[in-house]
């Protein structure tokens, strides 16, 4: 194997590939990076059993071959490296590079015990690559982050027709987000539980091209297993497949009010901002208070003889008496965040009942697109 390839390119392939490595792996081999260099050009892959990664890059390849070396260091080593072409070489149980005047020198893994990476499942469809970086970044920050509750920590993904619906919950707040795709075929509906940090991390790096391209073993006996995303990275193109989560999910559309008594109207960034701002005096698990009245919205946080902190912001509020209500600032920071318009709808059944925040481009049109339902903290007395 020998090769010449650019720098920011194969570091940016190697990076891709570096993300699913695991930081302890139950083998030494399932943290390498696999090289494959042939005529169509330098392949870096990687691994371990659950995600896959691998990404396609232009180089001059002067001899096929392949490599394994530890992923972690040849990312680090590839980051650092000057902006020149990169020499890569198989020289017998070492891989060498170099670049300009530096020189590495990396002892290979034993390629014959690694594993062979999995191939994509069918073709499920096509979605535009910037709508599903959006959403998918909308909804996995309401995923849950403990383990021990593994279908809480997925994002799930259901595809009907021409919608594709993902929602995720940490049991305190849900996302949900629907968008327009291209099914493969018409009649298509399916549904798969994603890892929340895979599908965002990759929703997120494939952003270089138009479409991103999704893949679903659907058809398998015994129910869905894998799924596999393609798209293009900022230098080449870039796949991967992850094992999906088993389990029945939450029935999440339940959980929306049927019914709303109220509705506020603020400005986004302003809102943002004032509930950073009084959330400073809110130590952690301490809520912030909001009180809407007709057309103003007070912000509180603290108590007693602790540190306090007070906001007054313009607002339009459609109820029939003032409401005071309060959210974990940094649940409610989070949903405010992923609002993508200048205006956020909230709308209320009762103080301890969910909100639910909504974008839209004014008071008159919110968009149902991207729903955030939050909890409230309870307030005594």
């Amino acid at each position: 194997m020998k090769f010449q390839v650019d720098q920011d390119a194969f570091a940016d392939a190697v990076a891709w590939a570096a993300r699913t490595l695991p930081t302890r792996p139950s083998i030494p081999v399932l943290g390498g990076i696999l090289l494959t260099a042939d005529d169509d050009g330098l392949v870096i892959s990687s691994f371990d059993y659950e995600v896959s990664a691998s990404a396609t890059t232009a180089a001059t390849i002067a001899r096929g071959g392949r490599g394994l070396v530890s992923g972690r260091l040849l990312a680090e080593i590839t980051r650092s490296l000057p902006s020149q072409p990169v020499d890569v070489e198989l020289d017998g149980t070492r891989v060498v590079l170099r670049c300009g005047s530096t020189r590495f020198t990396l002892p290979t893994l034993p390629i014959e015990e690694y594993p062979t990476l999995p191939a994509l499942p069918p073709r499920a469809g096509t979605v535009a690559a910037d709508s599903f970086a959006t959403a998918a970044n909308q909804v996995a920050i309401a995923a849950g982050r403990d383990d021990t509750l593994p279908i809480l920590t997925g994002v799930r993904i259901e595809l009907d027709g021409e919608i594709v619906t993902l929602a995720a919950t940490d049991r305190y707040r849900l996302a949900v987000r629907e968008l327009r795709w291209q099914p493969a075929r018409p009649d298509i509906t399916a549904a798969a539980l994603v890892p929340a940090r895979t599908l965002g991390e990759v929703a997120r790096s494939l952003t270089g091209g138009a479409q991103v391209e999704i893949f679903l073993s659907f058809d398998q006996p015994g129910g869905e297993t894998l799924i596999g995303f393609a798209g293009r990275g900022t230098s080449g193109e870039r796949q991967t497949t992850t094992r999906l989560i088993d389990g029945e999910y939450v029935k999440y559309r339940s959980l929306f009010p049927s019914e709303t008594a109220a509705r506020a109207h603020v400005a986004t960034t302003p809102f943002i901002e004032a509930v950073k701002r009084v959330s400073l005096v809110a130590p952690r698990n301490v809520p912030v208070r909001l009180t809407f009245h007709r057309d103003q919205l007070l912000l509180e946080a603290g108590s007693g003889e602790e540190a306090q902190a007070s906001e007054w912001l313009d607002a339009t509020f459609d109820g029939e008496e003032e409401l005071t209500i309060a959210f974990n600032p940094s649940y409610l920071l989070d949903g405010l965040g992923a609002v993508d318009s200048e205006i956020v709808h909230l709308d209320f059944t009762s103080p301890n009942k969910p909100a639910i925040l909504r974008g839209g481009k004014d008071a008159d049109q919110p968009m149902d697109d991207y729903r955030y339902l939050l909890m409230p903290v309870r307030l005594g007395g």
